[in-house]
Protein backbone atom coordinates (compact mmCIF):
# COMPACT_ATOMS: atom_id res chain seq x y z
CA UNK A 1 0.00 0.00 0.00
CA UNK A 2 1.34 3.64 -0.93
CA UNK A 3 -1.25 5.61 1.79
CA UNK A 4 -3.94 4.81 4.71
CA UNK A 5 -7.00 4.84 4.02
CA UNK A 6 -9.59 6.34 6.27
CA UNK A 7 -11.00 2.97 7.44
CA UNK A 8 -7.54 1.92 8.22
CA UNK A 9 -6.90 4.96 10.15
CA UNK A 10 -10.26 4.45 12.25
CA UNK A 11 -9.43 1.16 13.14
CA UNK A 12 -6.22 2.35 14.48
CA UNK A 13 -7.57 4.43 16.36
CA UNK A 14 -9.77 1.58 17.58
CA UNK A 15 -6.56 -0.44 18.94
CA UNK A 16 -4.73 2.61 20.27
CA UNK A 17 -3.28 1.20 23.77
CA UNK A 18 -4.11 4.44 25.13
CA UNK A 19 -7.55 4.86 23.74
CA UNK A 20 -9.82 3.57 26.41
CA UNK A 21 -13.05 5.35 25.92
CA UNK A 22 -15.55 6.24 22.93
CA UNK A 23 -13.97 10.02 23.20
CA UNK A 24 -10.66 8.83 23.19
CA UNK A 25 -10.86 6.58 20.15
CA UNK A 26 -12.84 9.25 18.49
CA UNK A 27 -10.07 11.91 19.55
CA UNK A 28 -7.53 9.56 18.03
CA UNK A 29 -9.16 9.55 14.34
CA UNK A 30 -9.65 13.31 14.79
CA UNK A 31 -13.78 13.54 14.53
CA UNK A 32 -16.64 13.39 17.08
CA UNK A 33 -17.71 10.44 18.86
CA UNK A 34 -21.42 10.37 16.85
CA UNK A 35 -19.24 10.54 13.30
CA UNK A 36 -17.08 7.73 14.78
CA UNK A 37 -19.36 5.41 15.72
CA UNK A 38 -21.47 5.66 12.32
CA UNK A 39 -19.01 5.22 10.39
CA UNK A 40 -17.23 2.17 11.99
CA UNK A 41 -20.38 0.84 12.28
CA UNK A 42 -21.56 0.75 9.26
CA UNK A 43 -18.53 -0.18 7.83
CA UNK A 44 -17.86 -2.81 10.20
CA UNK A 45 -21.16 -3.62 11.57
CA UNK A 46 -20.08 -3.71 14.93
CA UNK A 47 -19.69 -0.38 16.66
CA UNK A 48 -16.24 0.50 17.92
CA UNK A 49 -16.47 0.04 22.11
CA UNK A 50 -17.75 -3.35 21.41
CA UNK A 51 -15.04 -4.04 18.71
CA UNK A 52 -12.03 -3.08 20.88
CA UNK A 53 -13.39 -5.26 23.88
CA UNK A 54 -14.27 -8.31 21.82
CA UNK A 55 -10.47 -7.90 19.88
CA UNK A 56 -8.63 -7.52 23.01
CA UNK A 57 -10.44 -10.67 24.34
CA UNK A 58 -9.25 -12.23 21.47
CA UNK A 59 -5.09 -10.50 22.52
CA UNK A 60 -5.46 -11.89 25.84
CA UNK A 61 -6.31 -15.55 24.72
CA UNK A 62 -3.89 -15.34 22.69
CA UNK A 63 -1.50 -14.30 25.54
CA UNK A 64 -2.55 -16.73 27.86
CA UNK A 65 -1.98 -19.22 24.78
CA UNK A 66 1.61 -18.14 24.87
CA UNK A 67 2.16 -19.02 28.81
CA UNK A 68 0.99 -15.13 30.05
CA UNK A 69 -0.36 -14.65 33.59
CA UNK A 70 -3.81 -13.79 34.13
CA UNK A 71 -3.38 -10.92 36.01
CA UNK A 72 -1.10 -9.38 32.92
CA UNK A 73 -4.00 -10.57 29.95
CA UNK A 74 -6.65 -9.02 32.37
CA UNK A 75 -4.40 -5.32 33.13
CA UNK A 76 -3.03 -5.37 29.41
CA UNK A 77 -6.80 -5.56 27.87
CA UNK A 78 -8.02 -2.90 29.96
CA UNK A 79 -9.76 -4.60 32.43
CA UNK A 80 -9.32 -2.53 36.19
CA UNK A 81 -9.86 -6.19 38.08
CA UNK A 82 -8.81 -9.82 37.29
CA UNK A 83 -12.85 -10.73 38.46
CA UNK A 84 -13.85 -8.41 35.91
CA UNK A 85 -11.71 -9.75 33.52
CA UNK A 86 -12.67 -13.22 34.45
CA UNK A 87 -15.96 -12.42 34.16
CA UNK A 88 -15.95 -11.48 30.64
CA UNK A 89 -13.46 -13.60 29.22
CA UNK A 90 -15.96 -17.06 30.57
CA UNK A 91 -18.72 -15.22 29.21
CA UNK A 92 -17.19 -14.87 25.80
CA UNK A 93 -14.93 -18.54 25.41
CA UNK A 94 -17.26 -20.33 27.65
CA UNK A 95 -14.25 -21.02 29.88
CA UNK A 96 -12.00 -19.90 32.26
CA UNK A 97 -8.93 -17.63 31.24
CA UNK A 98 -7.22 -19.86 33.42
CA UNK A 99 -7.78 -22.77 30.92
CA UNK A 100 -6.89 -21.12 27.97
CA UNK A 101 -3.54 -20.81 29.32
CA UNK A 102 -3.19 -24.45 30.80
CA UNK A 103 -4.79 -26.08 27.75
CA UNK A 104 -3.67 -23.94 24.80
CA UNK A 105 -5.53 -24.76 21.33
CA UNK A 106 -4.44 -23.41 18.05
CA UNK A 107 -6.34 -20.98 16.73
CA UNK A 108 -9.19 -20.90 19.60
CA UNK A 109 -8.33 -17.18 20.17
CA UNK A 110 -10.94 -15.73 17.55
CA UNK A 111 -14.76 -14.97 18.54
CA UNK A 112 -17.21 -14.57 16.55
CA UNK A 113 -17.15 -10.99 14.07
CA UNK A 114 -19.84 -9.60 11.59
CA UNK A 115 -16.84 -8.14 9.87
CA UNK A 116 -14.51 -10.69 10.06
CA UNK A 117 -11.93 -8.65 12.25
CA UNK A 118 -9.37 -10.29 14.43
CA UNK A 119 -6.77 -10.01 16.43
CA UNK A 120 -3.39 -11.33 14.82
CA UNK A 121 0.01 -11.55 16.81
CA UNK A 122 1.90 -9.81 17.89
CA UNK A 123 0.05 -6.58 16.82
CA UNK A 124 -1.71 -6.96 13.50
CA UNK A 125 -5.16 -7.14 12.86
CA UNK A 126 -6.29 -10.00 10.14
CA UNK A 127 -9.37 -9.26 8.38
CA UNK A 128 -11.16 -12.77 6.91
CA UNK A 129 -13.53 -12.23 4.33
CA UNK A 130 -14.94 -15.92 3.87
CA UNK A 131 -14.46 -15.92 -0.02
CA UNK A 132 -12.93 -19.25 -1.44
CA UNK A 133 -10.65 -18.85 -4.80
CA UNK A 134 -8.07 -21.37 -4.87
CA UNK A 135 -7.65 -24.79 -3.80
CA UNK A 136 -5.46 -28.59 -4.70
CA UNK A 137 -3.48 -26.34 -7.51
CA UNK A 138 -2.14 -24.53 -4.98
CA UNK A 139 -0.94 -26.79 -3.35
CA UNK A 140 0.47 -28.79 -6.01
CA UNK A 141 2.26 -25.86 -7.33
CA UNK A 142 3.54 -24.74 -4.00
CA UNK A 143 5.15 -28.36 -3.07
CA UNK A 144 6.90 -28.67 -6.71
CA UNK A 145 8.51 -24.59 -5.71
CA UNK A 146 9.67 -26.11 -2.32
CA UNK A 147 10.61 -29.62 -4.06
CA UNK A 148 12.28 -27.92 -6.44
CA UNK A 149 14.47 -25.06 -4.90
CA UNK A 150 15.46 -28.41 -2.76
CA UNK A 151 16.90 -29.42 -5.72
CA UNK A 152 18.70 -26.27 -6.48
CA UNK A 153 20.18 -26.33 -3.21
CA UNK A 154 21.55 -30.01 -3.33
CA UNK A 155 23.50 -28.86 -6.87
CA UNK A 156 24.89 -26.10 -5.42
CA UNK A 157 26.89 -28.29 -3.21
CA UNK A 158 29.10 -29.09 -5.96
CA UNK A 159 30.49 -26.19 -6.99
CA UNK A 160 33.64 -24.53 -4.83
CA UNK A 161 32.39 -21.40 -2.63
CA UNK A 162 34.54 -18.98 -5.11
CA UNK A 163 32.28 -19.97 -7.99
CA UNK A 164 28.93 -19.98 -5.70
CA UNK A 165 29.72 -16.75 -5.18
CA UNK A 166 30.69 -15.87 -8.80
CA UNK A 167 28.92 -13.15 -10.55
CA UNK A 168 27.53 -14.68 -13.56
CA UNK A 169 24.22 -12.97 -14.86
CA UNK A 170 22.01 -11.28 -13.35
CA UNK A 171 18.39 -12.35 -12.27
CA UNK A 172 16.08 -9.47 -12.23
CA UNK A 173 13.89 -9.64 -8.64
CA UNK A 174 11.42 -7.07 -6.98
CA UNK A 175 14.52 -6.52 -4.76
CA UNK A 176 16.98 -5.93 -7.45
CA UNK A 177 19.41 -7.65 -9.53
CA UNK A 178 20.61 -11.03 -8.03
CA UNK A 179 24.19 -11.08 -9.65
CA UNK A 180 25.34 -14.39 -7.90
CA UNK A 181 23.95 -18.12 -7.31
CA UNK A 182 24.75 -17.70 -3.56
CA UNK A 183 22.35 -14.27 -3.89
CA UNK A 184 19.79 -15.96 -5.58
CA UNK A 185 19.19 -18.94 -3.46
CA UNK A 186 19.84 -17.14 -0.36
CA UNK A 187 16.71 -14.72 -1.54
CA UNK A 188 14.66 -18.24 -2.51
CA UNK A 189 14.55 -19.58 1.04
CA UNK A 190 14.92 -16.01 2.97
CA UNK A 191 11.57 -15.00 0.88
CA UNK A 192 9.82 -17.73 3.01
CA UNK A 193 11.35 -17.31 6.04
CA UNK A 194 10.38 -13.60 6.09
CA UNK A 195 6.88 -14.08 4.66
CA UNK A 196 6.08 -16.66 7.23
CA UNK A 197 6.56 -14.96 10.02
CA UNK A 198 4.61 -11.71 8.93
CA UNK A 199 1.67 -14.23 8.25
CA UNK A 200 1.95 -16.25 11.95
CA UNK A 201 3.60 -13.19 13.56
CA UNK A 202 6.65 -13.93 14.55
CA UNK A 203 9.63 -11.83 14.89
CA UNK A 204 11.39 -11.23 11.79
CA UNK A 205 14.26 -13.86 10.90
CA UNK A 206 17.90 -12.75 11.94
CA UNK A 207 20.43 -12.83 9.31
CA UNK A 208 22.11 -16.66 8.87
CA UNK A 209 24.52 -18.43 6.69
CA UNK A 210 24.19 -18.77 3.52
CA UNK A 211 26.25 -21.17 1.98
CA UNK A 212 24.33 -24.66 0.39
CA UNK A 213 24.47 -26.78 3.50
CA UNK A 214 23.05 -24.00 5.94
CA UNK A 215 20.50 -23.02 3.23
CA UNK A 216 19.69 -26.97 2.98
CA UNK A 217 18.92 -26.83 6.96
CA UNK A 218 17.44 -23.03 6.80
CA UNK A 219 15.07 -24.83 3.51
CA UNK A 220 14.28 -28.06 5.79
CA UNK A 221 13.07 -25.98 8.74
CA UNK A 222 10.92 -23.34 6.84
CA UNK A 223 9.48 -25.39 4.04
CA UNK A 224 7.51 -27.38 5.81
CA UNK A 225 5.92 -25.55 8.23
CA UNK A 226 5.63 -23.05 4.42
CA UNK A 227 3.17 -25.84 3.53
CA UNK A 228 1.01 -26.28 6.11
CA UNK A 229 0.37 -22.94 6.30
CA UNK A 230 -0.46 -22.98 2.69
CA UNK A 231 -2.62 -26.21 3.43
CA UNK A 232 -3.95 -24.56 6.31
CA UNK A 233 -5.29 -21.63 4.54
CA UNK A 234 -6.82 -23.86 2.37
CA UNK A 235 -8.48 -25.64 5.01
CA UNK A 236 -10.16 -22.68 6.60
CA UNK A 237 -11.33 -21.27 3.07
CA UNK A 238 -9.16 -17.88 3.67
CA UNK A 239 -7.47 -16.79 0.17
CA UNK A 240 -8.96 -13.63 0.59
CA UNK A 241 -8.37 -13.09 4.37
CA UNK A 242 -6.04 -9.57 4.52
CA UNK A 243 -3.16 -9.25 7.11
CA UNK A 244 -3.15 -5.56 8.52
CA UNK A 245 0.12 -5.57 9.51
CA UNK A 246 0.87 -2.67 12.00
CA UNK A 247 4.41 -3.14 12.54
CA UNK A 248 5.09 -1.87 9.16
CA UNK A 249 5.48 2.07 8.57
CA UNK A 250 3.14 2.83 7.46
CA UNK A 251 0.99 -0.04 8.55
CA UNK A 252 0.70 -2.44 5.41
CA UNK A 253 -2.28 -4.63 4.55
CA UNK A 254 -1.66 -8.23 2.56
CA UNK A 255 -4.10 -10.67 1.01
CA UNK A 256 -2.96 -14.02 1.72
CA UNK A 257 -3.59 -15.20 -1.95
CA UNK A 258 -1.78 -12.73 -3.46
CA UNK A 259 1.53 -13.20 -0.99
CA UNK A 260 1.44 -17.26 -2.04
CA UNK A 261 1.37 -15.77 -5.54
CA UNK A 262 4.00 -13.55 -5.25
CA UNK A 263 6.20 -15.87 -3.75
CA UNK A 264 5.56 -18.37 -6.52
CA UNK A 265 6.30 -15.73 -8.84
CA UNK A 266 9.33 -14.36 -8.03
CA UNK A 267 10.49 -18.17 -6.99
CA UNK A 268 9.90 -19.60 -10.35
CA UNK A 269 11.53 -16.81 -11.68
CA UNK A 270 14.58 -17.21 -9.76
CA UNK A 271 14.55 -21.26 -10.01
CA UNK A 272 14.75 -21.05 -13.76
CA UNK A 273 18.03 -18.16 -13.46
CA UNK A 274 19.94 -20.48 -10.99
CA UNK A 275 19.14 -23.12 -13.62
CA UNK A 276 21.02 -20.93 -15.98
CA UNK A 277 23.38 -20.08 -13.47
CA UNK A 278 24.53 -23.47 -12.37
CA UNK A 279 24.90 -24.76 -16.71
CA UNK A 280 26.82 -21.97 -16.77
CA UNK A 281 28.93 -23.19 -13.97
CA UNK A 282 29.73 -26.78 -15.39
CA UNK A 283 27.04 -27.89 -13.07
CA UNK A 284 24.60 -30.80 -14.85
CA UNK A 285 20.74 -29.76 -14.37
CA UNK A 286 17.48 -30.58 -15.59
CA UNK A 287 14.42 -28.53 -17.43
CA UNK A 288 12.90 -28.21 -13.85
CA UNK A 289 9.68 -29.06 -15.17
CA UNK A 290 6.87 -29.63 -12.44
CA UNK A 291 4.71 -32.40 -15.26
CA UNK A 292 8.14 -34.30 -14.86
CA UNK A 293 8.55 -33.79 -11.07
CA UNK A 294 4.56 -34.75 -10.78
CA UNK A 295 5.34 -38.06 -12.97
CA UNK A 296 8.31 -38.95 -10.82
CA UNK A 297 6.27 -38.97 -7.83
CA UNK A 298 3.99 -40.97 -9.23
CA UNK A 299 0.93 -38.20 -9.54
CA UNK A 300 -0.72 -35.46 -6.99
CA UNK A 301 -1.05 -36.82 -3.67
Amino acid sequence: MTGRDRLRELLDAVLEEEHRSLDDMAGGAYTSPFHFTRRLSRETGEPPVAMRRRVMLERAAWQLSHGESVTDAAFAAGYDSVEGFSRAFARAYRHVPSQQRTQPRAGSHWLPAPNGIHFHPPTSLWVHSGERTMSQPMDLMVHHDLDDTRALLDLAKQLPDEAYRRQVRPVLSWEGDETTLARVLERQVSTLEVWLAAILGEEFPPERPDDPGALIARHDEVAPRWLEMVRDVDRRDAWDDRVVDALCEPPESFVLGSIVAHVLTYSAHRRLGARAMLAELGVEVDEGDPINWLRRRGGAE
